[in-house]
């Protein structure tokens, strides 16, 4: 499957960041909306409590898992928003880290914020994303 996904760089920005600035798609596309990916188990439990890269591991498995149902893959995404449940910023590095793992090449837009809590008990990351397919 050929993504729609075209990711735009700018030299007048620094290139030393781990993220395209933008992202373009042309129409016509399918566009869509993921819920935050959660660190969720089959079960409904949260994994790893305390551990935020083993928590991240599991949310990205869970997004490509979703994204699966939804006819898509990573390299579909267009834009994420990573949310860490920290006022440390190794501790968003640390999730951040293993979300690139995950992305590879594919270095789309994305925002990474450190909140006060998430919405599942002992949850430290969550990813949201939004996809599109040609």
């Amino acid at each position: 499957m050929s993504t729609g996904v075209r990711l735009i760089r700018d030299d007048r920005l620094t290139q030393d960041v781990e993220y395209a600035y933008a992202a373009a798609v042309d129409a016509p596309v399918r566009a869509i909306w993921l819920a935050g990916a959660c660190p969720l188990d089959a079960d409904g439990a949260t994994v790893a409590p305390g551990d935020y890269a083993e928590q991240a591991h599991q949310v990205m498995r869970n997004l490509v898992s979703a994204l699966d149902a939804a006819g898509a893959s990573l390299t579909d995404i267009v834009k994420t928003t990573v949310y860490v449940a920290s006022s440390r910023q190794a501790d968003l590095v640390t999730a951040w880290q293993v979300y690139r793992e995950y992305m590879g090449a594919h270095d789309v837009p994305s925002t990474l914020l450190g909140v006060t809590v998430l919405g599942y008990d002992q949850q430290l990351v969550e990813v949201e994303a939004v996809a599109v397919i040609a």
